[in-house]
């Protein structure tokens, strides 16, 4: 095993520039909102990711935790949403959902919005469930808000739409305007979860969620896709209960290999991964040898 001076060496030699900017307002561009996982004392957003065309923000990817404050930061309206897809509804991808729907009141949003998100189980809501429990006018946590899921009561409705796959089904859940998003189902412990890519024009983004990368659908969903954003949640050699919920970097280089993506972009980093990126491009390099970039809240990645 190299020594970690060793391997720090290597990274300044051998990392490639950072292909993250500021967002121009030109293009297809994803903006990370955030950045990290459910822990609090790293200061990041828990998940959460704008997809851009030409200075609108399409598409929202989950709203953990902080990811509202990053929303209003870039400039973004809720107004101007296409879609929103959630990869699963922990609190860590799902939390900040209801304070965006709030901030819609004061924008001038006339359509409906579409919501896509798993089925659900004992434990957790399927994306229908979600969207009542926060919003129904009876028992909602924000029921003051049920004119959101009401028709008629507001300038616009929020429109569930529940994923139900079978195990290796990739299945075109939305296209419109040149927009076009597909699904698939990925492995988070008992957690109901999905992949998703995002396609416009010939650019294609996809977001591995939370998952431990071993059914197989991660190498097709993101076969040639031009960024592929996947969950740097623990590091190599993880074992236990952190195994069965997250790919280790091994796995993410395997999988990018697989899929020849174009770019690989590492996010959801957690406090346990933190410190350790030597060890984790190592890893990935192995398999994967294209540019690998450490994501940070608010990076801006152009599409070209």
């Amino acid at each position: 095993m190299p020594s970690r001076k060793l391997l720090l060496l290597l990274l300044a030699l051998c990392t490639p520039p950072s292909y993250a900017t500021n967002c121009t307002g030109k293009g297809i561009e994803m903006q990370v909102l955030g950045s990290g996982g459910p822990e609090t004392q790293d200061k990041r957003a828990s998940s959460s990711y704008l997809i851009w065309q030409d200075g609108k923000a399409r598409v929202l990817v989950d709203s953990g935790g902080g990811s509202a404050l990053r929303f209003g930061q870039t400039g973004a309206n809720m107004a101007d949403l296409d879609l929103i897809l959630f990869t699963h509804f922990h609190a860590d991808h799902s939390a900040d959902f209801p304070a965006l729907v709030k901030s819609s009141y004061f924008e001038d949003r006339q359509r409906n919005l579409p919501v896509y998100g798993p089925a659900g189980n004992d434990t957790f809501p399927s994306a229908s469930e979600f969207l009542r429990d926060l919003f129904d006018a009876k028992h909602g946590a924000f029921r003051y808000l049920s004119e959101y899921i009401t028709p008629g009561e507001g300038s616009y409705i929020l429109e569930p739409h529940t994923v139900k796959l079978s195990a290796k089904e990739i299945r075109r859940e939305y296209s419109a305007n040149g927009l076009s998003a597909d699904a698939a189902t990925v492995i988070h412990g008992s957690v109901p979860a999905l992949a998703w890519r995002i396609q416009i024009g010939s650019q294609r983004i996809v977001f591995s969620g939370d998952t431990n990368g071993n059914n197989g659908n991660l190498e097709k969903l993101a076969a040639q896709a031009d960024l592929f954003i996947a969950h740097n949640a623990v590091p190599e050699g993880a074992t236990g209960a952190a195994r069965s919920l997250h790919m280790p970097p091994s796995v993410i280089g395997r999988i990018a290999a697989t899929a020849g993506v174009k770019r690989l972009i590492l996010s959801h980093r957690m406090l346990r991964t933190l410190g350790q990126e030597p060890e984790t491009l190592a890893a990935i390099a192995k398999r994967y040898q294209g540019p690998t970039t450490f994501a940070d809240d608010l990076d801006c990645f152009a599409l070209h």
